[in-house]
């Protein structure tokens, strides 16, 4: 049983859809045959929905990399060690990972926030030390973390929003670290949407058909033990979450309060925009997906928002990678948008 704790609301207004006629009206008279750029043009016009027509340009991007490590993660539901969490934040502070490429490729910053990794880090310019703890605690046993501690990570991410939005960004992407991670968003992704086992629980990092096994009796033993938690978002969340997973729920509705455009990944940052939804349905108005990767989960989790993501890749590196890598798509969108003659000026009609 949780106990009860001070509440924190989102005052969230959806995306202004007041000129969505008149924004389909320029896309429609675009020196273009009208839809012939497909999902860009739905990009476009959901960029100009949320930045307003004022803003021609995504400014100050910054790409949030939420850390953080699971009780599970000790469960036999992975195949690397726990601590590989700590190593890979030590090279993406170094600048070495996959994700700082990307980052560097689509000018891009990155700042990485420690959730709570078994191992502090020591101090960092891009490092934000939001430590909810040391790991969670392994859900199937008992809840992952008190509502104290979603609340704080709700705290953190909704301060460090204003920062960034203070600042001049107008748009953030998401990724995430945690060994065990996949774990903890299938059991939520099982928990909200009531599909089947089979269909929110795939192989993370590629596992063994006896990992496989053990990561589904650990989600179906966790759903069974918060069966009482599991109708609120919140309790939810803090039953079977991660603490890098709450904060990027608590980054998501705060950039969405701020009216920023927020760029989703891969699995794991789309379960987290499933549970911002769910807590906050005007949330989805601000929301582009990047990419369906390779994750068994991730292509239904997608339908369930109702998603069209830019980009097929069989993406399964998690980081970050897919938001990153579609950014440019986003810069182009707005380009065309902006940029491209008429028809009329052209003087074409079709």
């Amino acid at each position: 049983m949780f106990t009860r704790v001070n509440i924190m609301t989102f005052n969230i207004s959806p995306p202004d859809g007041a000129n969505d006629a008149s924004i389909q009206a320029h896309l429609d008279s675009r020196l273009k045959p009208p839809g012939a750029l497909g999902v860009l043009e739905a990009t476009a016009a959901s960029l100009v929905r949320i930045l307003g027509p004022s803003t021609h340009a995504i400014r100050s991007p910054v790409m949030l990399l939420f850390a953080g490590d699971h009780g599970v993660s000790a469960e036999g539901v992975s195949i690397v060690a726990p601590s590989t969490t700590h190593l890979m934040v030590h090279h993406f502070l170094e600048g070495n990972a996959s994700i700082n490429s990307f980052c560097r490729q689509a000018d891009l910053a990155l700042k990485v926030i420690d959730c709570g990794t078994l191992q502090a880090h020591a101090p960092h310019p891009q490092l934000v030390d939001h430590r909810l703890g040391e790991m969670t605690a392994p859900f199937h046993r008992e809840p992952a973390m008190t509502l104290e501690q979603l609340e704080t990570g709700f705290e953190n991410s909704r301060r460090l929003i204003g920062e960034l939005h203070a600042d001049g960004c107008n748009l953030i992407a998401l990724g995430e670290m945690g060994i065990g991670n996949t774990t903890s968003a299938s059991a939520l992704m099982a928990a909200l949407t009531h599909l089947p086992f089979d269909v929110c629980i795939g192989a993370g990092s590629g596992v063994t058909p006896t990992i496989m096994k053990r990561k589904q009796d650990i989600v179906q033993l966790g759903l069974q033990r918060h069966s009482q938690a599991l109708q609120d978002t919140r309790t939810t969340l803090a039953a079977l979450g991660g603490f890098e997973i709450v904060s990027m729920v608590g980054a998501i509705l705060a950039a969405a309060e701020k009216g920023m455009v927020v760029l989703v990944d891969g699995f794991i940052t789309t379960v987290a925009a499933l549970c911002a939804c769910r807590m906050a349905p005007e949330a989805r108005g601000y929301l582009i997906f990047s990419h369906c990767g390779d994750e068994r989960g991730h292509r239904p989790l997608l339908e369930q928002l109702d998603a069209v993501p830019l980009l097929h890749m069989g993406l399964r590196l998690g980081e970050g990678s897919g938001a990153a890598l579609a950014l440019p798509l986003l810069r182009s969108a707005l380009a065309f948008y902006y940029e491209m003659a008429s028809l009329e000026e052209a003087g074409l009609v079709l």
